[in-house]
């Protein structure tokens, strides 16, 4: 079912459009009928129930957005036959997370309160991409409104699945991105992350998934979830593509006052520095899941046995390449961070979801009323699913002055002792003297659907816990595969790092991407190209 092109990193086919040996119109065509190949039909409203058929393919895409990719791929095509000057992303296919703002093209959160919806003004990094040249042809499902971590809460039937195992989740609340770059669907797909939704699909789905520092890339324009922790990132197969993204959507924007004016590098160039000299750290707070049993507790288990083997084979082959290891690195905090994140992160979506009245904003109901909570009640009733109204009933909640001590305070508390703990790990100074730290994506592979709740419990609420501690510190990671379990499922390994230091977890990736590319399992292909 795989063309030769649509297997291309994204950095491979601007270089063939910018050499006219294929035009853009040719590589969107290629990519639109590898679409129609492995994806189904795109998740709709109006599917309720999945028929036999649905199981048996991807179903990344909401919606295709063919006419608007066509002009601009005709576009890239004039200007290089024009011999004008073109972006590094020229003609290259991409799609982008349902909570991307694209002017004049529906954006739905995948939530039926914003159905029909077309914003009248696109985000900054879309801008930025198309600024690039890449060429937007759809936007792709995700957990409604980024509530989940498995890519079943969408609105939008059928829900997403895994391409290397179908009967397996995506991963969330990009599932969508990460199961279209899987599935050689496009090259790039921008996703989102508050507390690992680009990091943790990624991992389950073989791809790259990059978390910028908070304000490295601008969230105006993008629907927000909790807004003191949303980063803007792509998905791509190779690290060179996700440092090609980054550098291009970077950088400050006026419109998002939390944007720094750091100075973007040429994270591209970067690679090739390796990490020879580099201090790589590894943490025994992340080769495990600490939890609060019924006795409450702090109880600990066991990561999957294969995943902790990939990170200590990992940290051999960053010695080999001239890393120092560092071992028994204390991130003593990392505990908090699931129990923190439930406070913090419901409270911040109550207050972004308030502005969804049905009159100004969202759904209205159509069915007769007598006053305006009558209003409220039935429009949010009708717009929102399960976890929406979760979020919004459980931060009502916490966010009353009676509950602030018990709740946010000490969860805002908690934020404090986990930012300490990567201040101390990197502080150049201090005892440890981090570049990058080497952790686990998730503490297991991906799940069948429905089987976590069953089987495992601890695996599906705590699956975040390796990388919501970033989105807490505001510090970049990035996970990238690192081999496939005894079941043939990808396993991901995450490097993060410090403030605007992307260049350095980018090099750490890139250079364990090409240490291992000569490996047996990069070969192996997810079950829908095989």
């Amino acid at each position: 079912m795989m063309t030769d092109l649509t297997a291309l990193s994204a950095i491979e086919q601007a270089k063939l459009i910018r050499e006219k040996k294929v035009s853009a119109t040719e590589l969107l065509e290629a990519t639109l009928k590898q679409v129609a190949a492995v994806d189904g039909r795109p998740g709709s409203l109006d599917t309720p129930v999945e028929t036999p058929e649905d199981l048996e393919k991807v179903h990344a895409f909401i919606l295709m957005t063919k006419e608007h990719a066509m002009e601009k791929a005709a576009e890239v095509d004039r200007k290089i036959a024009a011999g004008e000057a073109v972006g590094p992303l020229a003609g290259v296919p991409y799609s982008a997370k349902d909570v991307y703002c694209t002017k004049g093209i529906r954006t739905t959160a995948a939530s039926r309160i914003l159905d029909g919806w077309k914003p009248p003004y696109n985000s900054t990094v879309i801008e930025r991409m198309d600024q690039a040249d890449a060429v937007m042809f759809g936007k792709v499902n995700l957990d409604e409104f980024t509530f989940g971590g498995s890519n079943e809460t969408t609105a939008f039937k059928p829900t997403v699945r895994n391409p290397w195992a179908l009967d397996h989740v995506p991963g969330g609340s990009s599932g969508g991105s990460a199961a279209a770059v899987s599935a050689n669907e496009g090259a790039i797909s921008l996703g989102t992350d508050t507390g690992g939704s680009i990091r943790e699909p990624a991992a389950f789905t073989g791809v790259v998934g990059l978390k910028p520092t908070y304000g490295r890339v601008s969230r105006y324009g993008v629907i927000p979830f909790a807004s003191s922790m949303d980063t803007m990132g792509p998905l791509t197969r190779t690290v060179s593509d996700a440092a090609l993204v980054l550098r291009e959507t970077a950088g400050f924007d006026p419109r998002d006052n939390v944007t720094g004016r750091v100075p973007v590098e040429d994270y591209l160039a970067e690679l090739e520095k390796g990490v020879k000299g580099l201090r790589i750290g590894i943490s025994p707070d992340y080769l495990k899941i600490t939890y609060l049993n019924d006795d409450g507790e702090y109880a600990s288990t066991a990561i999957d046995p294969e995943i902790e083997k990939g990170v200590w084979r990992a940290a051999e082959i960053f010695r080999n390449l001239g890393a120092e290891i560092v071992e028994d690195v204390p991130m003593a905090n990392t505990k908090y961070s699931v129990p923190a994140y439930f406070v913090i992160t419901r409270i911040e979506a109550y207050s972004n979801l308030q502005r969804f009245d049905g009159l100004k904003y969202g759904h209205t109901t159509k069915e007769s009323i007598q006053d305006m909570y009558e209003l409220y009640y039935k429009s949010r009733g009708e717009g929102f699913g399960y976890q929406a109204k979760l979020r919004l009933l459980t931060g009502m909640f916490a966010s009353q002055e009676k509950y602030y001590e018990i709740y946010y305070r000490r969860a805002q508390q908690a934020r404090a002792l986990i930012r300490r703990d990567f201040d101390e790990a990197f502080d150049p100074a201090g005892k440890y003297r981090l570049d990058v730290i080497l952790t686990p994506s998730t503490p297991s592979p991906a799940f069948q659907f429905g089987g976590a709740t069953a089987s495992d419990p601890l695996l599906m609420q705590f699956a975040d816990q390796f990388t919501s501690p970033m989105n807490f510190a505001g510090t970049p990671g990035i996970s990238f595969p690192c081999g496939l379990s005894a079941e043939g499922l990808p396993i991901g390994l995450q490097a993060t790092g410090y403030d605007y230091c992307e260049s350095k977890i980018l090099r750490a990736a890139y250079a364990f991407e090409q240490a291992t590319s000569a490996d047996d399992w990069r070969t192996v292909k997810p079950a829908v190209l095989r």
